[in-house]
């Protein structure tokens, strides 16, 4: 609907993911640079956009970062790059906001001035180049994100798309018109 136009919209797409997840003890039997889970949140909200308090906000993000940096004992400023869930350019303003990388009302600015751009702004947002240049695989996309990450944080992505001295990465995936979130925090360090 207006103003979205088509290119403002993530191609749902077919797509597959996997991660290996360990108990801590048994992570060196599989590698010698693990990533670490730092901090998990989930959060949820009215599925109907007319009984939430606002439609610029999404309270589930917001409660599922607060639990992701409570149990990470980080805040939003010690994240290097974030995964952020950009099914519509809106939904990455919004996110950026939600998850404490800008200000209220200031994400349209923080993505217009280049914050979130790669190993320039203050977080890298997307530099796989999210949902919208990726696709959208439904049920893939939050370990697809969680893959990105860890690759990133093992520097074992393509050089031009290297985040550079990355240590924290967060992942942020939406479901249900943002009725339900999950966040999770990944480190090199445990």
């Amino acid at each position: 609907a207006d103003p979205l136009t088509l290119y403002d919209c993530c191609p749902t797409s077919d797509g597959a993911s996997a991660v290996i997840l360990v108990a801590d003890h048994l992570a060196h039997k599989f590698t010698d640079t693990p990533v670490w889970v730092k901090g998990s949140g989930a959060g949820s909200d009215h599925l109907a956009l007319h009984d939430r308090p606002s439609i610029t906000q999404l309270r589930a993000t917001q409660s599922a970062a607060a639990k992701a940096y409570k149990t990470a004992s980080i805040s939003a400023s010690d994240v290097d790059l974030a995964e952020v869930h950009d099914c519509f350019t809106i939904a990455e303003v919004l996110a950026t906001e939600d998850l404490g990388f800008a200000g209220r009302g200031l994400g349209g600015s923080f993505a217009r001035e280049g914050e979130g751009r790669r190993n320039e702004g203050s977080v890298t947002i997307n530099a796989s180049g999210g949902l919208k240049s990726k696709g959208h695989p439904l049920g893939a996309t939050g370990t697809g994100q969680a893959v990105e990450i860890f690759k990133q944080l093992r520097h074992q992505v393509e050089p031009e798309r290297q985040v550079r001295d990355a240590e924290i990465g967060l992942t942020h995936n939406v479901g249900g018109s943002g009725a339900t979130c999950a966040v999770h925090v990944f480190g090199r360090q445990r």
